[in-house]
């Protein structure tokens, strides 16, 4: 197998993960409410240590399915209606539908901030759209001091059309966060921190439109490639970035209370 075809998915590849997205096999459904569903796995035998993946399916019946998928795209808009972004670039560019970017989040106090760097591809197949990651490694771009690098081993979203103004958003996320995280935070992402995240991106895509409108609204290089301004980076200076390369932070021992009591001393 070629250095290419290990890295940027191909259509074996988009076709897989939107099988998953789809498949309720091997999940266990820890959250059902009205257009909000969310599943969880474990990956490996101990529960306490091992990964989770997580799947989240969101019906959103007065939103069009291309609104969503220029709201997933569009790096600009993001800096806007996300809250928890701190930082979020696109590095450069692999091919019409591949690049990789940086982001960092804001994680609850006392846990440590995290940052990602992802390879992201696209496929827009008629009526559905799909748009996933992973990690990599580059060397411009090493693990920060005062974050943890966390590592998406698959992560991405389907967007399947329903009509004019109806499509459903599955978010589907295998992702190591680095350090040994309380068990608390895990429920917490599965029961509400992901229905929560999922019902912003619905929101935001409700105010698209009017800021798009104020804000380049011919550009959406994700559609027309040839608007792009990123530098091409060759394959050669990627690697896939391994979870067991990184440091790994305890923060098993923190609690809940502790969280709550930093975030209102803020």
């Amino acid at each position: 197998m070629s250095v290419e075809s290990l890295l940027i998915p191909d259509d074996r590849a988009f076709s897989s993960f939107k099988e998953e997205c789809g498949s309720e096999e091997g999940w266990s459904l820890t959250y059902n409410k009205t257009d909000m569903t969310v599943w969880t796995q474990t990956i490996g035998g101990d529960e306490e240590k091992s990964l989770h993946k997580i799947k989240c399916r969101m019906v959103c019946k007065d939103v069009p399915a291309e609104t969503m998928y220029d709201v997933l795209h569009d790096i600009e808009y993001r800096r806007k209606w996300d809250a928890n972004v701190i930082e979020t670039f696109d590095i450069g560019k692999l091919t019409v539908n591949a690049d990789v970017g940086y982001y960092s989040w804001k994680c609850p106090k006392p846990l440590r901030n995290r940052d990602v760097i992802t390879l992201r591809s696209w496929l827009p197949t008629g009526s559905d759209y799909i748009i996933m990651n992973y990690s990599v490694k580059h060397a411009k771009y090493p693990p920060k001091k005062d974050m943890v690098r966390a590592v998406s081993i698959q992560t991405g979203y389907l967007i399947q059309s329903h009509g004019p103004n109806h499509c459903t958003l599955t978010y589907l996320a295998h992702v190591d966060p680095k350090g040994s995280l309380p068990k608390w935070v895990v429920n917490k992402s599965s029961h509400f921190m992901a229905p929560k995240a999922m019902k912003k991106i619905s929101k935001a895509c409700l105010k698209y439109g009017e800021w798009k409108q104020r804000h380049n609204p011919g550009f959406k290089p994700w559609l027309y490639p040839e608007q792009t301004t990123l530098p091409t980076i060759p394959v050669s200076e990627l690697s896939i970035q391994h979870a067991d390369s990184l440091e790994n932070i305890d923060e098993s021992t923190l609690s809940e209370m502790q969280t709550r009591e930093e975030r209102d001393s803020d």
